[in-house]
């Protein structure tokens, strides 16, 4: 495709200096993805400035620049006032706008964007329509598993993979959505077919100012800065929490009512579209009757807690403006498939629960936690810690819900990161009050502190290992990781009792 037809088909205004006829057979952010033909974009990260870079890209056999201001090189340069915002729908118009044929259901909130994500995809499966994955865990794209390298890819990465699923005959596609991808422009010049907000919470206050800027960057979802406007897709309808407070806030804004433009849910079984009724939950998980204005449905999934039944009712409300059978897929729920690390069970025939669970914010630590405890018989035992270079104000807070909702609390490290993990665990503990109901063992080494938790258990007692869920490394100063999932560490440690027990 022709450069200057490229700009045309993505709607995008640029100063094109340079020949405008010249051919694009690549799009790259990175200059070490350059290959002869690419349209290389130049845009300040974080650390770095993709100006410097664009030398380099010349050399690997860039056609053209896409700048922001304009660069000594002999080559042909569109400027633009914004590269990065720039990138996706130029990126969207070379695959050939994949998202007008792909049904695309974006997942955004705090907490539950994986669950509801695989609940979603479960669920259109369940009715014989292929779906793809994108998000924390796995990305599936024509039911085969890839490489996750973020929650929400690049846009010319996003793009591309939206078009591979095309041609593998995925139809749909279940795609979570972070704040820092709306608030970089990854997600926009996106068709959705259907937008979800599950809640929010305190998390990522490194990155945004404060809530309301967190909030504001998430409402972007449900605007036209956010990827194509909703209003403009057929059947397209905002699925919303309205449990949540800012989730009632966001049906507000959308003006919600009669129209059919937004299904609302509520776990705690308000007025709303969906709302559980009579929930209840034992070791299998959870039971609750779903209240609709089309009448009422009996609803069981394999995962416990009201968070789970939040996301239940949120991968329905997709279901419904679908177009599905409800009760087909309520049925469907009965047999979804665990999410990897998400309350996820390891058993190695020990006489107590073991759990592990991604939850690394307080609201998410505090919901597992009082999960677990409605299905305990005995003690609640907790490992956490805190990630480093992330919001450092939720570190109190987490330490506070653990040793608030826990009998035995065990504070270790997480992804310490550039930071030091003893000072990281002198902050979480700075929220412990002196007469908190858990008994509080600090241990930094994460494997050791597992272990403590695990040997301390007993019959009927229930460990919940949180943080890192589905992680397999940990991350420590200058980028180095080492191997690590609490998963199979539980399993070693498991094993390890075992084995002393029987001599």
């Amino acid at each position: 495709m022709e450069l200057g037809e490229l700009l045309r088909a993505a709607g995008v205004a640029a100063e094109l200096r340079g020949d405008r006829t010249v051919g694009i057979r690549d799009l790259a952010y990175d200059s070490r993805r350059v290959r002869e033909g690419t349209l290389f974009f130049c845009f300040s990260g974080g650390r770095t400035d993709g100006h410097d870079f664009a030398p380099g890209a010349v050399e690997a056999g860039a056609a053209a620049l896409v700048v922001e201001r304009p660069l000594e090189l002999d080559l042909p340069q569109a400027q633009v006032e914004d590269a990065r915002a720039a990138m996706a729908p130029i990126a969207a118009a070379f695959n050939g706008d994949p998202t007008s044929e792909l049904g695309v259901i974006g997942i955004t909130g705090t907490n539950g964007k994986t669950t509801t994500a695989f609940l979603v995809r479960h669920l259109l499966e369940s009715a014989g329509h292929r779906c793809g994955l994108l998000g924390t865990v796995q990305q599936l794209v024509g039911g085969q598993i890839e490489e996750v390298e973020r929650t929400t890819p690049e846009a010319i990465d996003l793009q591309h993979t939206f078009d591979r699923m095309l041609e593998s005959g995925d139809q749909y596609c279940a795609m979570e959505v972070s704040s820092h991808a709306l608030v970089l422009h990854r997600a926009d010049a996106i068709h959705f077919a259907a937008k979800v907000f599950t809640n929010l919470s305190q998390d990522h206050l490194d990155f945004h100012s404060d809530m309301e800027d967190y909030f504001e960057a998430k409402r972007l979802l449900f605007s036209s800065e956010g990827g194509a406007p909703i209003v403009e897709l057929e059947g397209g309808v905002s699925v919303l929490n309205v449990d949540d407070p800012y989730g009632r806030r966001l049906a507000e804004d959308l003006e919600c009512g009669a129209d059919g433009e937004c299904v609302s849910y509520s776990a705690a079984g308000g007025e709303a579209d969906l709302s559980a009724r009579e929930v209840s939950f034992d070791a299998s998980g959870s039971r609750f009757r779903c209240v609709t204005p089309d009448g009422e449905i009996e609803v069981r999934i394999p995962l416990p807690g009201d968070f789970n039944v939040a996301n239940a009712l949120a991968a329905l409300g997709v279901a419904r403006t679908l177009g599905l059978d409800l009760g087909a897929a309520a049925a469907a729920l009965a047999s979804a498939e665990q999410v990897p690390g998400r309350f996820e069970s390891i058993d190695e025939g020990q006489p107590f629960a073991v759990v592990v669970d991604y939850a690394h914010t307080p609201d998410s630590l505090e919901n597992v936690l009082a999960a677990a405890r409605r299905v305990t018989g005995g003690r609640l035992i907790s490992v956490f810690g805190c990630g480093g270079d992330r919001d450092r104000d939720k570190r109190p807070l987490m330490g506070r819900a653990g040793a608030e909702l826990s009998d035995l609390a065990v504070v270790t490290s997480d992804n310490p990161r550039s930071e030091d993990p003893a000072a990281i665990i002198e902050q979480i503990g700075a929220g412990i009050d002196d007469d908190a109901p858990a008994e509080v063992v600090v241990e930094q080494d994460r494997r050791a502190a597992i272990a403590i938790a695990l040997g301390r258990a007993g019959e009927g007692d229930t460990v919940v290992i949180a943080g890192k869920g589905h992680e397999q490394g940990q991350e420590f100063e200058n980028g180095r990781k080492i191997p690590f999932d609490d998963r199979d560490v539980a399993r070693e440690e498991l094993r390890k009792l075992t084995k002393a027990a029987t001599g």
